[in-house]
């Protein structure tokens, strides 16, 4: 992404704030034409920069959904297995690796506790995970 221009990160950044915007109005608020926006567009999906889009919904049209976020320690080379592993648990709604004391950040979304210390269980018996730590989503302030 070193290769985007202003126009570019407004759009994306237009965009992110509702995905479904008509072209028109992108145009309008880019100060852009409409043609140039749709070849941006284009191009920016085209090139892998924009792979989706998506539905964001309230907290409230989720409000019985148990989330966390689990910190997950990896032993030595053991990583790409690992995430090989998570990845195919629908129940991860996106991981992330970071640096510190902690490799991987996961975040979690069940329908129960029971499912979410089921869950657990199956994370922390994967092969190459030697610690992992996971705090219960209450409440979102600021997304």
């Amino acid at each position: 992404m070193n290769n985007l221009t202003e126009l570019d990160r407004q759009l994306i950044a237009a965009l992110r704030e509702d995905g479904r915007m008509p072209i028109a109005t992108l145009a309008r608020r880019l100060g852009a034409a409409r043609a140039t926006v749709t070849s941006r567009l284009d191009r920016l999906v085209a090139e892998g920069v924009i792979i989706g889009f998506s539905v964001r919904v309230r907290d409230e049209a989720a409000i019985d959904r148990i989330r966390a976020v689990s910190l997950i320690a990896v032993e030595g080379r053991a990583t790409s297995a690992v995430l090989g592993r998570l990845r195919g648990f629908p129940e991860i709604t996106a991981l992330h690796t970071t640096n510190g004391g902690w490799d991987l950040v996961a975040e979690l979304s069940v329908d129960s506790l029971a499912e979410f210390d089921q869950l657990l269980g199956r994370i922390r018996g994967i092969a190459g995970i030697v610690n992992s730590e996971t705090s219960l989503l209450l409440s979102s302030v600021l997304r």
